[in-house]
């Protein structure tokens, strides 16, 4: 049986400013953004070639803003990265 890690949700306080630095900063994917109420909203984000997407957004988790302490992002080049940022 293979076990994968698919969607990992991180606690965020600006979902707009969240969606703008990894949507159009770091130019991942942007799966999915979803309102369904004033109190909850969706957003899911991949990066280019990941099998695992963040989610964030407003009413879905009770996670204080960065507590989240253990996701790794896996690149190539890190020197070539930090410039791109």
């Amino acid at each position: 049986m293979d076990w994968k890690i698919e969607l990992v949700f991180v606690p965020v306080s600006d979902v707009d400013r969240a969606k703008h630095f990894y949507g159009d900063q770091l130019g991942w994917n942007v799966d999915y953004d979803h309102t369904v109420s004033d109190e909850i909203r969706f957003v899911q984000i991949t990066p280019q070639g990941s099998a695992c997407s963040i989610a964030f957004g407003k009413g879905l988790i009770d996670m204080p803003v960065g507590s989240q302490r253990s996701v790794q992002i896996v690149i190539a080049d890190a020197d070539a990265a930090r410039e791109h940022l």
